[in-house]
């Protein structure tokens, strides 16, 4: 999908919210605790290799992306910082782990086993760093016992070709109020640390949530993910624990303004007809940007003033309905401020009925990233 550079919306990407929401974080960290920086699924919508290098500015020691392809993009683009890929990488793969000087998850023995092969026909003189993923509740990937993953530990230290680098897991409930369960996985993750004669250099289990509401959590490494964009990982259940800086907005123009008469449907299906004279603006932004149809009826700001979505959203245009009647060329605000009113990401996220993380995450490349 090309960028759509010629038309007028566009997402704003703020880097120095980015840098400060990273400092706000190391502040709150003991010391020798590094923070990564998690700039996958193109850094949560945000753009990864702007937003690493804003990270790093803010203090970011190292990096979190899910697939190999991620890591590649950060180290073409010259970040040479530690990056671990978070999601299980085939061992078929493994010339480009060492090539690029990336950390990978083992997640099983039988992964371990496939990697010693490769290595063995590779003949490498770097090894391979590996972080070991317990599964102490998440049911996603990895070990899920102590022995398991002892044994995990016992199969690495043997190996010349391979370096244990990191154990970790991650908490599928931090950011909610209830905590038996996150206890439940935190007691899971100590007994497997207790059979281990040493730990490696990272011992993590902090995401964004574990972070700002767990503070006394196991490990010397952050995760800093959504909490990195300006983003509540909780929603609307707990509060935050230090003012966070939203790094996104998303802006348009009108492009056509039209008054018309009271009876006149807008949009496929004539799902909205107007009840009166209405203003009717028409917005360069749909479902193809990300902007999607299940949004109808939310409102966006205009000059400070909230006006309605009507009729269905388009795969390339919104109509909005004004109060009155607006030049063309006015800027439609989607997501951020205007006038002192605000549109938050995470209100689209409840109109959607869903996480602002899935909204960031949507926004297609169609749609030109600026940053300021």
């Amino acid at each position: 999908m090309v960028v759509g550079w010629h038309r007028p919306t566009k997402l704003v990407i703020d880097t120095h919210a980015i840098k400060q929401n990273v400092r706000n974080e190391i502040k709150r960290v003991p010391d020798g605790t590094e923070l990564f920086a998690v700039v996958k699924a193109n850094g949560y919508g945000h753009g990864a290799i702007q937003t690493a290098k804003a990270a790093i500015e803010g203090g970011a020691t190292g990096f979190c992306v899910a697939v190999l392809d991620e890591a590649i993009e950060l180290r073409e683009a010259g970040i040479t910082e530690p990056i671990l890929i978070l999601g299980v990488v085939d061992t078929s793969y493994i010339d480009l782990l060492l090539k690029y000087d990336l950390s990978v998850t083992a997640a099983t023995q039988e992964w371990l086993e496939q990697a010693k092969e490769q290595l063995v026909h590779l003949q490498t003189e770097s090894p391979l760093k590996i972080h070991i993923k317990v599964d102490t509740g998440m049911g996603r990937i990895g070990f899920t016992s102590p022995e398991a993953v002892k044994k995990a530990v016992t199969v690495v230290k043997a190996e010349n070709s391979m370096m244990w680098e990191g154990v970790f897991t991650h908490f599928s409930t931090a950011d909610e109020k209830e905590i038996d369960y996150f206890q439940k996985q935190e007691q899971r993750f100590k007994s497997v640390l207790a059979v281990l004669d040493e730990l490696p250099r990272y011992v993590h289990t902090s995401n964004s949530a574990t972070a700002f509401w767990h503070p006394e959590h196991t490990g010397n490494m952050i995760r800093f993910g959504i909490g990195l964009y300006g983003l509540n990982p909780s929603g609307h259940e707990l509060t935050e624990v230090y003012p966070l800086k939203p790094a996104l907005s998303l802006v348009s123009e009108l492009i056509q303004v039209k008054e018309l008469p009271a009876g006149e449907g807008i949009g496929y299906g004539n799902t909205y007809t107007t009840k009166d004279n209405e203003w009717i603006g028409t917005v360069p932004i749909g479902y193809a940007d990300g902007w999607l149809r299940h949004l109808t009826g939310f409102s966006v700001l205009v000059e400070g003033a909230e006006c309605e979505i009507v009729g269905r959203i388009c795969m390339d245009q919104c109509m909005i309905r004004l109060p009155k009647q607006v030049e063309v060329g006015t800027t439609v605000t989607l997501i951020g401020h205007d006038h002192g009113q605000e549109i938050t990401m995470q209100m689209v996220a409840d109109k959607l009925e869903t996480i602002h993380y899935e909204v960031a995450c949507t926004f297609s490349e169609r749609l030109p990233r600026e940053y300021k």
